[in-house]
């Protein structure tokens, strides 16, 4: 799924804290909402150096957001529903990572079986692709759903970075299958030694 679907997922569980808990921090200030949103992003940092394995935790991170979550409850403030949030949105990436296609290029071909690594398990989790792959029509889908929950509770500043998370989104599917021509075109044209240096998952499709 796109890096903005999950951001947006993210979001929405501090929604549900700020609506359930409308005194908490997370309806009375935009950090615990930016926590959750950068908690949805923060597992695709890997994106360069071992995508969907090297901060993609979808075990350890639920574990680690249960005390989290714990311990908000118990001392509710800005630093705690945050923590809590941004656990929260890390794990829930992680597992969305399975319903979605699999660690390739190509992803709408459907020649992967590798979604998300579990380390707890010390294996590949096959994707669902309930979502064919990132980028597709019904990730968008998805963002606009996750989006709705979000701007009906806030306004202002986060109302507008929900809107520019859903443009970021619609140019992204627009130019998904595109790209991977252009990259195609690209390493074409590239000396073999330089394509030997780039990781195997960037033009293993290519070659």
């Amino acid at each position: 799924m796109m890096a903005t679907t999950h951001a947006l997922a993210g979001v929405v569980l501090a929604v549900v804290v700020a609506v359930v808990f409308p005194e908490s921090a997370a309806a009375a200030t935009p950090i615990p909402v930016l926590a959750a949103a950068l908690g949805g992003l923060f597992p695709d940092f890997d994106l360069y150096a071992g995508h969907r394995k090297t901060l993609h935790f979808p075990v350890y991170f639920s574990a680690l957001a249960v005390p989290a979550v714990a311990v908000a409850a118990v001392a509710p403030s800005t630093l705690t529903v945050s923590v809590a949030l941004f656990l929260a949105a890390a794990a829930l990436h992680s597992a969305m990572d399975a319903l979605g296609g699999g660690l390739e290029l190509k992803p709408w071909l459907g020649t992967s079986e590798r979604a998300v690594y579990s380390h707890y398990h010390g294996r590949w989790i096959p994707p669902r692709r309930w979502i064919r792959y990132d980028g597709a029509p019904e990730d968008l889908l998805a963002a606009g759903l996750f989006a709705l929950p979000t701007l009906y509770v806030f306004d202002g500043p986060i109302q507008l970075g929900v809107y520019a998370a859903l443009g970021v989104s619609a140019v992204y599917v627009l130019l998904r299958k595109p790209m991977v021509v252009v990259a195609q075109t690209a390493v074409d044209a590239m000396p073999e030694h330089v394509v030997e240096r780039m990781p195997e998952r960037f033009v293993e499709d290519f070659r």
